[in-house]
């Protein structure tokens, strides 16, 4: 997504004029009714739902009420020259944004993980490829052609119980192009999910969102008696058999320790490494410890914990004692973008900057990239999130919506939504660039007499 992200909303404009068409809805509410009506009931409840009461998916979307953006006038902003570019690992990306894993794909669109992935490709948006994709990571890496060093797929982990096995599935994502191992840590047993329930819907056991599994080589040696369970040969007994097996190893019911940290590295090897599901700041340092290049703060979009802390309350922690951000002050006001202050890191707890001196990087640690997922629905949402320590933002159900509606062009559709609003949010609040923002920008609700 080059150049201005507000050409999309000019363009929606333009072409509406010129032939009457009106674009895919911009409304997220509209537009998870419109994917509701296009795919099985079972399969918009499973994405759809979140843990027993869904109370922590609603603390997520209303913990953004709780900071409310104090615009700034005669900020010398300039919509046509906003900056949003974003660096993660080593490469800079224009927008902020990264595209949340999403099992069983299939459910919502016959290209499933393959239009996924094409759509982080074309927008230059990171993609995010779930253990539990309905696409094998060669076809998906092939189809998106993730070997190349322009093109950006990270791989997420769920933590087999069977060392080896996991050792195969990192090597294969390695091999295959993708650029960073993205290890969820919350989701070694699936939560009390009463939508599933009363379907009784369990879509790995029919052999969905299994991909992965099924087409490893040591899992199908070790598994499946050396038989393919999805080859000509192969009984609907086979079939369920390796399914079970397989949601058996990544679901085990038993949690990993921080210790055991060290043989995904072996692992992995170079590259990054980033640990998905950290919800608090002893976690958040832990990870540190352990030499985390990346901590993505999320509860899972809700699915997992019911009754949890908001994900944005545990990036405003984080990211104060991480990044070094401020305490929520007065919002000050910005005069000149070029002079505008800019978060900084806590050199002295977590070592150099990103472009520090590499003599001390070698003794101390540079900070990790906080990545936040878990409620994002617009760009004031974004805009928050980032403002409260977050790197990058990750975005989950909207681009699903997306590519149940409209494949491909559905998932891009989204994104190109979402950045348009964020960088007219950002420029119309007084703010340039992404790297202006910080908890000053904001005031907490009920402290709105101290502005």
């Amino acid at each position: 997504m080059e150049g201005p992200k507000v050409q999309y909303m000019r363009q929606i404009y333009l072409e509406g004029y010129q032939t009457g068409n009106k674009p895919q809805t911009t409304k997220y509410a509209e537009l998870r009714l419109e994917a509701q009506k296009r795919i099985s009931k079972e399969g918009f409840n499973y994405a759809d739902g979140s843990a027993s009461t869904e109370k922590t998916y609603q603390t997520n979307l209303n913990a953004f009420d709780q900071w409310q953006i104090v615009p700034r006038m005669l900020a010398d902003t300039d919509i046509t020259d906003a900056n949003m570019k974003t660096e993660l690992f080593g490469t800079t990306f224009q927008t902020p944004f990264v595209i949340s894993p999403i099992g069983v794909q299939e459910l919502y669109h016959e290209d499933a993980d393959k239009a996924t992935a094409q759509a982080g490709v074309a927008l230059g948006i990171p993609y995010t490829h779930s253990t539990a994709a309905s696409t094998s990571i060669e076809d998906v890496a092939s189809a998106a052609d993730l070997d190349k060093e322009e093109n950006h797929g990270w791989y997420q982990l769920y933590w087999p119980s069977d060392e080896k096995l996991t050792e195969s599935l990192i090597k294969r994502a390695k091999k295959a192009g993708f650029k960073a191992l993205v290890v969820t840590l919350d989701t070694f047993a699936l939560g009390w999910r009463p939508r599933d329930l009363n379907d009784a819907f369990n879509p790995f056991l029919s052999g969905k969102g299994v991909a992965n599994m099924l087409s490893d080589p040591y899992f199908i040696e070790q598994y499946c008696e050396g038989k393919d369970p999805r080859g000509k040969e192969a009984t609907k007994e086979d079939l369920f058999g390796a399914c079970v097996q397989a949601v058996n190893l990544v679901n085990p019911g038993i949690s990993r320790k921080w210790s055991e940290l060290a043989t995904l590295r072996k692992f992995w090897g170079d590259g990054p490494i980033i640990l998905k599901g950290i919800q608090s700041l002893l976690d958040a340092n832990r990870a540190v410890e352990a030499g985390a290049d990346g901590i993505w703060v999320s509860n899972h979009g809700g699915r997992q914990v019911d009754g949890a802390i908001s994900s944005l309350h545990c990036l405003s922690a984080i990211g104060r004692s991480i990044r070094g951000l401020p305490l929520y002050l007065t919002p000050g006001i910005i005069t000149d973008r070029n002079k505008a202050s800019q978060p900084t890191d806590l050199g002295l707890v977590y070592g150099v900057g990103r472009e520090g001196d590499e003599d001390r990087a070698s003794k101390q640690r540079r900070r990790p990239y906080l990545i936040f997922d878990s409620g994002v629905r617009c760009g004031a949402d974004a805009m928050k999130a980032l403002a409260l320590g977050a790197d990058a933002v990750a975005i989950g159900r909207p681009w699903l919506w997306g590519l149940s509606v409209n494949g491909q062009e559905g998932v891009e559709t989204v994104f190109k939504g979402l950045a348009a609003d964020l960088e007219l949010n950002m420029t119309l609040a007084g703010i340039q660039s992404t790297t202006q923002l910080n908890p000053n920008i904001l005031v907490k609700a009920g402290q709105e007499p101290h502005l």
